[in-house]
């Protein structure tokens, strides 16, 4: 996830983010059986899915925690 994307989330409410991790979460889900049937030829996919999952659960946390402050 490039800096302008991580901005453009940065701006969105929490439950378009959650709606994102869901999504990625699914992706993921669905290229782990063809990484244990070796048919996944670039497996950095995966680390990228997981971190911009991490990066997306930071953002909605730092949000949640914004909102209780106020």
């Amino acid at each position: 996830m490039k800096k302008d994307e991580i901005k453009k989330w940065r701006e969105a409410t929490e439950e378009e983010i959650g709606l994102k991790i869901v999504e990625l979460e699914k992706q993921l889900f669905n290229l782990l059986p063809q990484v244990k049937m070796g048919q996944l030829k670039n497996c950095s996919v995966l680390k990228n899915i997981r971190k911009n999952i991490a990066i997306l659960n930071t953002i909605k946390r730092e949000k949640s925690i914004q909102r209780v402050k106020k």
